[in-house]
């Protein structure tokens, strides 16, 4: 399986980058013995330990024991990714820096190097880096834990009718609920969402990172949600982790309208939804001619989709506008280039022949509760009448 060299790379790599940290911030800036050498061993093999815990609890453990392996797990691979780069940053600072010190000293064939200097200048470095790291995931997790912003943006229709011109929809993904983001998040997410009286809200997948027995608690206020014409919910790869079906029923029972490859008809529009990409694997993946194959191409569609990359079967099948999430936008920087490689659009609206594809980056986090570079975001799409 190819799973397997693949789970053994990561865990080397995660014990080569221990190992590099524990260099560069306990035995280069502390005396053998010392406590500070002993509590940084220690944490250079408790934190990864965690993290791998974080990582494989939700599909071990129940909610309640995730929790606790969850945010110190998480939170420090966060912190890792930006302390290996800002240690990586100061390598050649550190050699041109101990060069220009010796360059000013008197030469002397005798002189051996002052190991005062060599020590400074670590210690330097490594708290210069982990003040950066820590800043940088500090102000990431509290844009994620204070709530989405809230976007507005305009999106004309070339087929939409006149007297639909101004029609508002909200569109919210990948909230995650889970082992740290819960009830309150929803709340905050339904409280903005409702402030913006939409006419219609999308809900674009990754609702959820567990069954529903736990997480339903954290789902409810998502009964509270209004707008004119309702709110409507297609599955992400991340509903099918846990169970989709009972999700699909619970959001249902909430008043949130599933649509599984299937479309409904407004005045203005038709509204269509189809199946996340991981459902195929269990015979309940996308099914774009169901939900749009007889379908009146006079009339505007406006396709719910988790994944971008479905946006190529929306274009032959005549969709004007496809509205997705999954990519986060990235998440944490530089992860919106890899999420390039992978997906047509990683943010924002963008063309495709006749269809238009808005991402947005979603409204939670995955694994760390923490986004740099990618904010993450609620979006009002107002959509024009060219006729207007």
């Amino acid at each position: 399986m190819i799973i397997v060299p693949i789970l053994l790379t990561v865990l080397a790599l995660l014990v080569l980058v221990h190992r590099y940290l524990w260099r560069r911030l306990v035995r280069d800036v502390s005396a053998p013995g010392g406590w500070y050498r002993r509590v940084g061993t220690a944490l250079a093999v408790l934190l990864p330990l965690l993290s791998v815990g974080a990582v494989a609890g939700g599909r071990l453990l129940p909610l309640a024991a995730e929790r606790w392996l969850a945010w110190p797990g998480y939170l420090w691979l966060a912190v890792l990714l930006y302390l290996t780069m800002a240690l990586l940053v100061g390598e050649p600072a550190r050699v041109v820096w101990l060069r220009i010190a010796a360059a000013r000293e008197p030469k002397a064939a005798d002189r051996p190097e002052d190991p005062s200097r060599r020590l400074f200048v670590a210690r330097t470095v490594a708290i210069g880096a982990a003040g950066a790291a820590v800043a940088v995931v500090g102000n990431g997790a509290y844009g994620v834990l204070r709530g989405p912003r809230l976007k507005q943006l305009t999106v004309p229709l070339a087929k939409l009718p006149r007297r639909a011109h101004g029609y508002r929809i909200a569109v919210v993904s990948d909230i995650h609920l889970g082992p740290i983001l819960g009830r309150s998040h929803t709340r905050r997410i339904v409280d903005t969402i409702n402030g913006t009286q939409p006419d219609l809200i999308a809900i674009v997948g990754d609702l959820v990172d567990g069954t529903v027995p736990e997480l339903g608690p954290a789902a409810l206020p998502l009964r509270e949600l209004r707008a004119r014409d309702g709110a409507f919910f297609v599955t992400g790869n991340h509903e099918y982790f846990s169970g989709a079906q009972p999700w699909v029923e619970f959001v249902r029972s909430l008043g949130v309208f599933p649509l599984e490859n299937d479309r409904i008809e407004l005045p203005w529009f038709d509204l269509a939804g189809v199946n996340d990409l991981a459902g195929t694997a269990e015979g309940q993946g996308p099914d774009f001619e169901q939900a749009l194959g007889d379908r009146d191409r006079l009339r505007a569609a406006v396709l719910l989709s988790h994944q971008p990359v479905t946006v190529h079967d929306a274009v032959r099948h005549g969709v004007d506008l496809q509205l997705s999430g999954h990519t986060h936008g990235g998440q944490l920087w530089p992860g919106n280039y890899l999420a390039e490689l992978a997906n047509p659009t990683v943010a924002g609206l963008e063309r495709y022949g006749d269809t238009q594809l808005y991402v947005t980056r979603g409204a939670g986090a995955w694994g760390p509760p923490v986004r740099v570079g990618a904010p993450s975001d609620i979006t009002v799409l107002t959509l024009a009448a060219r006729s207007a």
